[in-house]
């Protein structure tokens, strides 16, 4: 399911938070690549769409979609993490080791495992995430030449 411009516009809406000019530069930065980008990356790239986007405001609005749902953090191989923007809901991703593309795994069939480890640990599980590396075709390839 792709997510559209307007998409999370109406969600930002919907929500009562108002889509100010950086929020919409940080959006349509997001929008544009499907790797998890570092804060620092898309405050880079959003200031080629909104010439003052600062740091904090890129911290402070990429807290904010996590909150709403819209925003996944994705660790990356290199031990630090990006984010990607997530269909709402699911929160499983395999991250390519060498480009750092993402791909969302939609569905989920933890079910009974997270039922064991609720029943072994005592734990009420409240959520879950998953996320799996490896190397993407496109990668493959390359490597293959």
């Amino acid at each position: 399911m792709t997510t559209s411009f307007e998409t999370l516009a109406q969600q930002f809406r919907a929500q009562g938070h108002k889509l100010t000019q950086p929020r919409r530069a940080i959006l349509r930065t997001l929008l544009a690549t499907p790797k998890p980008l570092s804060p620092a990356e898309i405050q880079e790239r959003g200031q080629k769409l909104y010439g003052d986007l600062g740091l904090v405001t890129v911290y402070r609005t990429l807290e904010l979609m996590e909150t709403m749902g819209v925003l996944r953090a994705v660790h990356v191989a290199d031990g630090c993490h990006g984010y990607a923007l997530a269909t709402p809901g699911h929160t499983h991703h395999v991250v390519c080791e060498r480009c750092h593309d993402v791909v969302e795994i939609v569905g989920c069939d933890l079910g009974h495992f997270l039922d064991r480890v609720a029943e072994t640990t005592g734990y009420t599980i409240t959520g879950h995430w998953l996320e799996i590396s490896g190397i993407c075709p496109a990668c493959q390839r390359q490597q293959a030449r």
